[in-house]
């Protein structure tokens, strides 16, 4: 099953919505059976070796399935930069420990094995409250506000995501975008396929650049444009090059678009890296203004990738 997800556009006001913190994490569902917990990625991707934090779901409820956002914190605000070496690949206990994630759960689909999906949103709420999550620390539940425009100004203040609005009477819809929760953001972001990657210095092995693509509206791939914001740190360094060590190609796989300034010295690779990068819009040909790297998804399909207005 994969996740229901948020319609962009406008804060909606009402009685009948709530609010919640748009978290920079990565989006998971947990599920719960046979006395083991098996958490999935958007991209249905087993990632339970990831986050051995969780384990401890089954001490919960024994049948169950969650939808959630695990974040690491970095004084009190989530980090997506600091994440992106767990959504990498599985970890030991050890490692958790010393710097544990939290799942903020957010809806609960089923539970003892009856499938909650059409029960409207605050049905389903109220199930996921009267349960008891003390037992496993790394798990706490989302919070929900009634005063949207004041979480939304908040929210920015402390430099977050943005706001997600959720209809109290919508129901899951596994896989679709839903009109029925509507996430705000502050700051634009794309999803993109990395085309290929600069070093930063002639025979470098560090990443100095990646070259982005992102599929039109029929699917076609389409030079987005270069990043070297954001790549700095020893950790983005290390799971960039575990990636694109495995994914060479001899040629660009959109021929003819690189320009020449942007394809000198360029290493390509096939599009199967999916990266998230921040902007501050599209020019008129196409490319991104002002790119910032943010990490790269491995939570997300690259069939998934279109292009953001």
């Amino acid at each position: 099953m994969q996740p229901m997800l948020a319609t962009p556009g406008a804060l909606p006001r009402g009685p009948e919505w709530v609010y919640e913190v748009k978290w920079d994490g990565m989006r998971l569902l947990a599920e719960v059976a046979d006395r083991r917990a098996r958490l999935v990625s958007r991209s249905e991707r087993d990632v339970t070796g990831n986050f051995p934090e969780l384990a401890g779901l089954p001490t919960v409820v024994p049948d169950a399935l969650f939808d959630g956002e695990v974040v690491l914190l970095d004084d009190g605000v989530p980090s997506f930069a600091a994440l992106a070496d767990r959504m990498h690949g599985p970890v030991s206990v050890a490692r958790a420990q010393a710097r544990p994630v939290v799942f903020m759960v957010f809806d609960i689909l089923r539970l003892y094995g009856v499938p909650l999906l059409d029960r409207p949103l605050g049905e389903r709420r109220a199930t996921l409250e009267r349960l008891d999550f003390r037992s496993v620390p790394a798990v706490q539940l989302s919070p929900l506000y009634t005063d949207g425009a004041a979480l939304l100004e908040a929210t920015a203040q402390r430099g977050m995501e943005g706001v997600v609005a959720k209809h109290r009477d919508a129901p899951y819809r596994p896989g679709r975008r839903s009109s029925g929760w509507v996430k705000v953001a502050h700051r634009l972001s794309q999803t993109c396929l990395v085309l290929g990657w600069r070093p930063e210095r002639v025979g470098d092995s560090r990443v100095g650049a990646l070259l982005l693509g992102v599929p039109d509206a029929d699917g076609a791939l389409r030079y987005a444009g270069r990043v070297g914001s954001g790549l700095a740190s020893d950790t983005v360094q290390r799971v960039l090059r575990e990636v694109l060590d495995g994914l060479p190609s001899t040629d660009s796989p959109v021929d003819g678009q690189v320009p020449r300034v942007d394809a000198a010295g360029a290493r390509w690779c096939e599009p199967a890296l999916v990266v998230e990068v921040v902007h501050l819009g599209w020019t008129d040909g196409g490319r991104l203004r002002q790119p910032v790297f943010r990490g790269v998804r491995a939570d997300v399909d690259p069939a998934e990738i279109r292009r953001h207005p």
